[in-house]
């Protein structure tokens, strides 16, 4: 009986420190995601660079479209055209390469990006499994919502992608959640930044 309960006991604490319960780890989490053009209707922005993948700060005419998209691409790396002649194709952004057109949102390794299994960690070798196991608190000091948590920490991540430069340091994974679900998507519950996170490599 006692050795039930004793295992009952721990599968409620792991329950709980998957859930956010914890925040005694030293790690943050952020997420990034794939902009959606159609989500963002500011003024139109021309943008130049590569008409193909391999290519570097290229001068090409892009295409024009709505300054929050063009800014979220440079800030997430990568965004879904949805309207003009390039609809269906992404607009990408590294600091090396500048803005292209591509058939696919990438990684740093030209892979295509997978939602809840590409990830970036600084000093982490390319391939390496990581898991969320304590969701720690948002940056308010508050629980992280339980749905939020419970679909990063179920995620099996592989480190499979960069920072870039500045942006990444020791204790720091930055996870890829896939395409924006709607407008503003910086104010849902989705976008998260976790503090004192808890993430087992390898």
């Amino acid at each position: 009986m006692m050795a039930r309960i004793a295992a009952a006991t721990l599968a409620v604490a792991a329950a709980l420190t998957a859930c956010g319960a914890a925040a005694d780890g030293g790690w943050t989490v952020t997420v990034y995601y794939t902009a959606v053009e159609s989500f963002h209707h500011e003024q139109a922005q021309t943008v130049q660079g590569c008409l193909q993948l391999d290519c570097d700060n290229g001068h090409n005419s892009l295409g024009q479209y709505p300054a929050g998209f063009v800014a979220a691409v440079h800030d997430e790396g990568t965004g879904l055209i949805t309207d003009g002649p390039h609809a269906g194709r992404y607009l990408n952004w590294s600091s090396d390469s500048g803005y292209w057109l591509d058939t696919a949102a990438r990684d740093s390794n030209g892979r295509p990006l997978e939602p809840f299994v590409s990830a970036a960690a600084d000093g982490v070798a390319d391939g390496t499994p990581v898991r969320i196991t304590g969701c720690g608190t948002l940056d308010d000091g508050t629980a992280v919502p339980a749905a939020v948590c419970a679909r990063l920490s179920q995620a099996n991540w592989r480190i499979r992608d960069e920072f870039t430069p500045g942006l990444g340091g020791t204790g720091h994974l930055d996870v890829y959640i896939g395409q924006e679900t709607g407008p503003a998507f910086t104010s849902r519950p989705d976008y998260v930044t976790l503090r004192r996170a808890t993430v087992v490599v390898g």
